[in-house]
């Protein structure tokens, strides 16, 4: 896809991650968090599909790809300080997000947390 080089204003720590928020690109809902290298950025980019990297493996991975869950890019966009990474999807496959099955991975409420009487909120579970 893209050959372009990766924006030098991107401010990756110190072990070379940027965050990712993952959202789902039409109705706004955070799907997911996670991290990217520069190398899982510009596969991400290259693809057309989310690359992430996996700190607990030490490698990239590919979202979806033995589950089918992927994540089609729809928009890429990087905060006012350049170190964290907006990654705007459209998510594929069973809908699901979170490796535990729920389409996203903030699924949970902690005990004490107010309540939303949002109609968009997916229902929630306790910790």
């Amino acid at each position: 896809m893209s050959a372009e080089p990766l924006p030098t204003s991107l401010r990756f720590d110190a072990a070379g991650l940027i965050p990712a928020v993952v959202q789902q690109h039409d109705t706004g809902e955070v799907l997911m968090v996670a991290w990217m290298d520069r190398e899982a950025l510009r596969a991400t980019l290259d693809r057309g599909e989310a690359v992430f990297y996996s700190r607990s493996r030490g490698e990239q991975w590919h979202k979806g790809a033995t589950s089918g869950n992927t994540q089609r890019l729809v928009d890429l966009r990087v905060d006012c300080d350049g170190d964290t990474l907006l990654v705007l999807v459209d998510q594929q496959g069973d809908g699901v997000a979170c490796h535990t099955g729920e389409r996203s991975c903030f699924h949970r409420r902690p005990p004490g947390a107010p309540t939303t009487t949002a109609a968009a909120a997916p229902p929630l579970a306790d910790a």
